[in-house]
């Protein structure tokens, strides 16, 4: 007998207004990092601050603490893949995100999702591995340069990372540009490449979109005096949730590089390694606000809210 407390299947069925009002939704492939730093806490709560749903795959995990990566535990190939074809088949996906996923096989197994959603655009993250065996980062970077990248609508790592990484070869004693960098990761099939990290003089660093022929959108940022762990993840991941939002790729990179320095500024050492980025910041009352505010009337819009942002709607060109 049926339920009278439970409605109807059908009465329960979205319309098509409730399904337009609905979030839009990310997909995320990375590790779990238990001490909360990077891998799929910092991807989930930065695509939340966006205003959009995260689907948050787990590729494995690592073993670490907030000062170090012991080791990595990496799912087989078909749990991965059954994680994300089940959540695909069932909830329209606007922007897909590849994190740290372990091994070639996994990265072979996503790539083959991502061929079969090419109209998704896909952000490729590659951090640094130096934690790892050296014959596991040769396979795991190969792997993803020749089956990752050409699924890739834009490539983001640091200056360092990419040019040890896509020019081992450099031959000139200037370090190379970031459409230098763009440029090599253009001939493996990635349209745009973000650079972060770049060393200026004076204590600035600067972070650069570019292609082959240009620079789309460069910015500096003043250099924090501290060792933070997760910020690469937390700004693709923003990135991969504001183009599903609707930004242009020039406008969601500016809106990522400012919530990522907003992120910086209000890190935390929960531990008694690196600080950890604050994805919730524009979640954290101010003290001018506090002693503005009575306590009593405090409601949760006062909790929750989020700054305003005035972009113009997607352009992003998927290869």
């Amino acid at each position: 007998m049926a339920n009278p407390n439970i409605p109807d299947l059908d009465a329960r069925q979205l319309t098509a207004e409730d399904a337009e009002a609905s979030p839009a939704c990310v997909m995320t492939f990375n590790a779990n990092d238990p001490s909360g730093a990077g891998g799929l806490c910092a991807d989930i709560m930065a695509i939340a601050s966006a205003g959009v749903h995260p689907l948050a795959v787990v590729t494995g995990t690592y073993v670490r603490d907030t000062a170090e990566i012991f080791q990595h535990f990496a799912f087989d190939e078909e749990a991965v893949t059954d994680q994300a074809r089940y959540a695909l088949e069932d909830m329209p996906v606007s922007a897909i995100k590849v994190g740290f996923v372990g091994s070639p096989e996994n990265i072979s197994a996503i790539a083959e999702i991502a061929s079969d959603y090419s109209e998704i655009p896909l952000i490729a993250y590659m951090p640094s591995l130096s934690w790892w065996d050296e014959g596991e980062i040769d396979s795991y970077l190969d792997a993803f340069r020749e089956l990752m990248l050409p699924q890739a609508t834009v490539l983001v790592g640091n200056h360092s990372s990419l040019w040890r990484w896509l020019l081992p070869d450099w031959p000139s004693e200037r370090s190379p540009s970031a459409r230098d960098i763009a440029k090599a990761a253009a001939d493996l099939g990635v349209p745009y490449t973000l650079v972060t990290g770049i060393a200026l003089p004076e204590q600035f660093i600067e972070n650069v979109l570019a292609t082959p022929q240009a620079v789309l959108y460069s910015e500096k940022f003043e250099r924090f005096e501290a060792v933070f762990d997760g910020a690469g993840d937390t700004l693709s991941a923003a990135l991969c949730a504001l183009l599903a939002n609707g930004r242009d790729l020039q406008a969601a990179t500016a809106e990522a590089l400012t919530y990522l320095d907003h992120s910086l500024e209000a890190g935390f050492r929960p531990g008694m390694g690196c600080i950890v980025p604050d994805r919730l910041f524009w979640a954290q009352a101010d003290e001018e606000d506090d002693d503005a505010v009575d306590s009593e009337t405090t409601d949760d819009a006062a909790l929750t809210s989020k700054p305003a942002t005035d972009l113009p709607p997607n352009g992003t060109i998927k290869h």
